[in-house]
């Protein structure tokens, strides 16, 4: 199976609504400079830290770009992660190598002893995370290529 394509979108939730007559399904319509775009939730999301998603929060949601996208408007995509921003963060979810160094080149991680890596469900993780789907919070980046950069908090997908 190919890597995931996780684009991000970063906005403020305006609503959250029932996704059909599927009551596991809700459709999060989420506002940004773009416009609005649509967001399914579904069993299979996985909402970071398993926060209660409301109007008004600003969050960043991932979709995956190799899924097949309805041409409706506003967009409608299937997430596959969705948690709460902090304005003065940036996150970040991908494949990584064993060296830290995402899959798309566009990061480099350099671990310090402040960084907290843990499990999707709030373990720690004792191993290395290279060579697996992480999530990242960060606030700054060098300016070199790939940008690098010691992330606040590492959240290792399974």
């Amino acid at each position: 199976m190919p890597p995931m394509n996780l684009v991000p979108v970063n906005g403020t939730i305006q609503n959250i609504s029932a996704f059909g007559n599927n009551c596991c399904q809700q459709q999060v319509t989420i506002r940004n400079s773009d416009g609005i775009q649509n967001f399914i939730i579904h069993p299979g999301t996985y909402v970071i830290e398993e926060i209660r998603l409301h109007p008004g929060m600003n969050v960043t949601a991932f979709y995956d770009a190799n899924l097949p996208i309805p041409l409706i408007f506003p967009p409608q995509y299937q997430t596959v992660f969705i948690g709460r921003r902090n304005p003065a963060e940036t996150i970040y979810a991908g494949n990584f190598d064993e060296s830290l160094l995402s899959l798309d080149g566009t990061l480099q991680l350099n671990l310090g002893r402040s960084t907290n890596i843990v499990t999707s469900n709030g373990q720690p993780y004792n191993c290395s995370p290279g060579g697996q789907l992480l999530i990242v919070y960060y606030t700054t980046t060098t300016r070199s290529v790939p940008p690098q950069t010691t992330p606040r908090k590492v959240i290792v997908i399974c």
